[in-house]
């Protein structure tokens, strides 16, 4: 990265952002609710290189309530749909400190105490005719404070046919494929589960295009837990790519429902924590790399909530990108075989050419407000214990 600024590079720098043009100190914007604010309308081609925001609100759940979009070269359609805070990888409407390469989040003192932070991105994001950035308050209190910088380049071509794109998701809760409150619902009960299709993961990302994906935050309200057990992990990611199967099983000539491509995945994954980066669960709890981390942890490894509570994980193809001709389907088993039947959702974050369809709406604002803690302690112990 860093051998990189020795080269001249072209066209002009650029930057939209909150600043008082009286030459006074009030360097925001207010945003009230059921409005929206652009960050960014700009014509022409560039590349998106920084963004950074902060704001302040007496909504406690701002980080679900608020929905940033972007649109690339006057499309009708976002390419990029989500809350405000899962976008900067951060679930639940928690503000925590991360530290990866593409997002950075600053929290913690008094700020962080009311659920306030710094927020930054730096997503590379091209485009060929205009960009529009915009921020919607969904939720029933006004953004007073909105602090926000993006920086672009100008250019005379995009550097790239691809766009930049990002969508949230959430099933609240998954269908479980066994009743952990049931008598025969403990730790060996689930190890004799099998699942040798898709059918019935939760889908992190499913476009149709030629592009790459290049990550996801994922996260889990763990609500459901397994009698004997409280770790929530051990559910496989399985990617499919263009129709092509992977290796390590025999091919079948039938897909499994859900699955829209040949069997087994193109890559599969091995549990939850492995594709993000630890093992033996999360023992380390909350942790950040480049590449890799849990930017929220719940209740840890031996507590009496043992892997309960709220969790969000990230991990970012930054070197490894998922390449695809035609379509790319992301998924991940909510537990062994699908057993949990927990509150998930997440963002893919991937590029590609335009797409022919628009991204499938959000949920309303109150269905993606999380559970309080003591709902989701009170649902965890009625199967954990």
């Amino acid at each position: 990265m860093l051998e990189t600024l020795i080269h001249p590079r072209k066209g002009l720098r650029a930057r939209s952002s909150s600043w008082d043009p009286t030459g006074g100190n009030a360097d925001f914007v207010a945003v009230a609710p059921g409005e929206s604010h652009d960050l960014l309308d700009v014509a022409g081609a560039g590349t998106v290189k920084h963004i950074w925001l902060t704001l302040n609100t007496e909504n406690r759940n701002y980080l679900r309530d608020l929905v940033i979009e972007m649109r690339w070269d006057g499309a009708t359609h976002p390419a990029v749909a989500t809350p405000l805070g899962d976008f900067f990888a951060l679930g639940h409407a928690r503000a925590t400190s991360l530290t990866s390469l593409p997002i950075t989040v600053v929290a913690g003192g008094r700020s962080g105490q009311l659920n306030m932070a710094a927020f930054n991105c730096w997503w590379q994001m091209p485009f060929g005719s205009g960009a529009r950035i915009s921020i919607r308050n969904e939720g029933e209190a006004p953004v007073s404070h909105l602090y926000y910088y993006v920086d672009y380049d100008s250019l005379d071509a995009a550097e790239s046919p691809l766009r930049f794109h990002a969508h949230y998701r959430q099933e609240r809760p998954t269908e479980a494929t066994i009743d952990l409150s049931r008598e025969d619902g403990d730790w060996s009960d689930v190890m004799k589960l099998r699942n040798p299709s898709a059918e019935g993961n939760y889908v992190i990302l499913d476009t149709e295009g030629a592009g790459h994906y290049v990550g996801c935050l994922l996260n889990v309200d763990h609500i459901n837990p397994i009698r004997s057990q409280g770790w929530f992990g051990e559910g496989d990611d399985m990617i499919f790519v263009d129709g092509r199967p992977g290796t390590g099983a025999p091919a079948r000539p039938e897909s499994a429902e859900g699955a829209n491509d040949a069997w087994p995945p193109t890559l599969h994954g091995t549990g939850t924590e492995d594709y993000f980066g630890a093992a033996w669960c999360y023992p380390a709890g909350q942790q950040n790399t480049p590449f890799h981390g849990v930017s929220l942890a719940g209740e840890g490894e031996g507590k009496v909530l043992d892997y309960g509570g709220k969790w969000s994980m990230y991990r970012f193809h930054v070197t490894d990108p998922v390449m695809f001709e035609r379509s790319v389907r992301v998924t991940i088993e909510h537990g062994h075989a699908n057993c949990h039947a927990d509150d998930f959702s997440s963002v893919a974050y991937w590029y590609q050419t335009p797409r022919a369809a628009p991204l499938p709406p959000l949920p309303p604002a109150a269905e993606r407000r999380p559970l309080t803690d003591r709902e989701s302690f009170a649902a965890f112990l009625r199967t954990r214990v």
